[in-house]
Formats: structure tokens, sequence, C-alpha cells
């Protein structure tokens, strides 16, 4: 895979007087025609790097948005990276378009440009503990990702997460079928967003934005709903390739690839209508603890909704994803190392 970008160094604002340093590069894409843009989070010259952890990001942002918490785990000797998912970000190029991915398997080609990372990290850092942690869009990418390549994974984090009925996703996939007929895959479907989406809101008591459902930060919807690489509909492509992402999940045979001891770890703000409130987390954790996964840890957070790192208890809960991975990996990795 061809890659190349630039280098430089931010400093840290919030977390301590050291320097973060981030690298943007471009890999080449699974499907072959697009360049996916990345970023590499380290901490300053000299530290030693304690682990990876590869962001997954979600639908209709970009994986610089979690720079926030990327220089809170470089503060602990991480080294924190991702990429823009095709048709998201810096990834969707001069021809592109927001919200379409590629016209052959997009699903497949999600979860290979993920695994295109990783390669290319692992070849960077060998030996060093690798985590993967999938949010939204990108936790249904990460368990896609658990039984396509799961093997060699530290641990997962999987964040707002959800697990709708299969008969529901089925006939949404079934209406994607039918508008690419009438008007491409690139036509841009206000409607299936609306059916999907439009529904968010009705829990939150006179709602001062469509996007409330987000945070109940308002300064961070806020800037969502400002920022011009974010919120935008899908194309029929991308819908598809998510409601194929989500049908993957119910295939007994494919659950039964994932590693039974990678720890895992889910999250979610029980506030959170992409997990039902709290019933679809539980479904997608019992899904996983059918397939006979060994250590699965559930958390969820009261009054909280679905960007829980753009949430009022951000800092909480970074504080507790790093304390897991502290438990479950490097604990255990630096006990042995140290006899």
């Amino acid at each position: 895979m061809g890659q190349g970008g630039i280098c430089r160094t931010v400093p840290r604002r919030q977390y301590g007087g050291c320097l973060m340093l981030k690298e943007e590069f471009y890999f080449d894409s699974r499907e072959g025609s697009a360049k996916i843009h990345a970023v590499r989070y380290c901490p300053g010259e000299g530290r030693e790097v304690r682990c990876v952890l590869q962001i997954v990001h979600g639908m209709a942002e970009y994986v610089e948005r979690y720079e926030e918490f990327a220089r809170f785990l470089t503060e602990k000797g991480y080294v924190v990276t991702g990429e823009d998912h095709l048709g998201h970000g810096k990834s969707v190029g001069k021809n592109g378009k927001y919200g379409y991915f590629c016209e052959k398997d997009p699903a497949t080609a999600l979860v290979e440009n993920v695994h295109g990372l990783r390669v290319l990290t692992e070849e960077k850092y060998p030996g060093v503990p690798y985590v993967l942690m999938g949010h939204s869009m990108g936790s249904f990418i990460t368990r896609n990702y658990m039984f396509c390549h799961g093997e060699g994974l530290s641990a997962v984090v999987i964040m707002g997460t959800g697990m709708e009925a299969a008969a529901t996703v089925k006939l949404a996939k079934c209406m994607t079928g039918i508008q690419k007929v009438f008007h491409g895959s690139r036509y841009t479907s206000r409607m299936i967003d609306k059916l999907a989406f439009g529904v968010y809101n009705k829990k939150i008591e006179n709602p001062r934005t469509s996007f409330d459902w987000l945070s109940r930060e308002g300064e961070r919807v806020d800037q969502y709903m400002a920022d011009p690489e974010c919120g935008f509909i899908f194309t029929v492509n991308g819908f598809g390739a998510l409601f194929e992402l989500i049908l993957r999940l119910y295939s007994r045979e494919n659950l039964s690839r994932v590693p039974k001891k990678l720890p895992v770890f889910m999250i979610s703000g029980d506030a959170d209508p992409v997990g039902a409130y709290g019933k679809g987390v539980l479904r997608a954790k019992d899904s996983l603890a059918a397939a006979g996964l060994e250590d699965i840890t559930l958390k969820m957070y009261d009054g909280a909704r679905h960007e829980l790192l753009n949430e009022t208890n951000r800092v909480q809960v970074m504080r507790d994803i790093s304390g897991w991975i502290e438990d479950r990996v490097l604990y255990k990795r630096e006990t042995r190392e140290n006899g």
C-alpha cells in the first residue's frame, strides 16, 4: 500500500506540558480507486509506546474529531490512529461524494480499509498491544472486523452501538435497492435518512436542534452542526452498506469466527436512541456472549446520549476506557514482562 504525508507537532492544551506528535498520511483503499486519509497521534519523542488504539469513527463525521481523546491517551504513552472512511472527511477526494463509499461491496471495503491501517501501524509498532475502538457506524464496522480479522487484537471497545431487528434492517435495505434502481447509487436519500433518524429526538423535551440526540453538551452539538464535514445525508450506496454491515452481525457463522478470548468493553448512554435506550446494546452484548466470548464488560451512562466523547461526562468516559485497557491489557502484559 502506498502512503505519504506530512508530520507536525500539536501542543497539549489540556492534559499536561508534553508535546503530542500528529502525522497525517494516505494509503490505498481496498477497492482501488481512492486514497484513504489517516492520522497518527504519538507521545512526545523519547517516550515509550505502551499501546496502540485505532479509532473507527461513526457516520457523517471524521477521525480528527477524536483529537481531544487522543491527547488524553498519548499522555499515558498510547499511539492513537484512525482513518477517514470512504465518503468521509479528507478521504472524499476530488471526484468523491460525501456519504458514498464505492460501487463494489462497500461494506467489505470499509472493514478492509480499517485492516489496511492496522497492517501499516503494526509494521511501525511491532509487538505493541493493539486495541480497536469503534463508535456508532464504526461500532458496526468494528463488530464485523472482529470476525474478519479479530486474531491478534488485544482488546476491542464498542461505543454507541445498537442492534435493530433483522426484519427492520432487511426492509430498509430493500428500500435502498428500490431507490438505487430509480435514482442510482449516488442519490442522496433524504427519505431513508428521515425514516432512520427522524425520531431520534422524540424522548428529548423541547429539543433545541435536530441533533440534540447526539449530546447534552449544547456547544458540542452546535460545533457538529456548523462543521461542513459532519451531519451530511448518506447516499443510497452509503445506507445500503450500513444496513449490510448490520445484517452480517446476525450470521451465526460470522460470529463463530470471533476469537473467544478477545476482551470487549461495551459502553453506551442509556439515553442513546441508536442503542434503543439500552435495549439494543444489551441485544448486541447477548449476541457476542452467545457466540462464546468469555470477557465482555458493559457500562451504561445514566442520562448520556449518543456521542459519549462529546458528552458532559466525557472525561469520565475517557478515564473508564483507559482504565479498562490498563486492567485488561497493559497490567497483565507489563506484569509478565517484569516477572
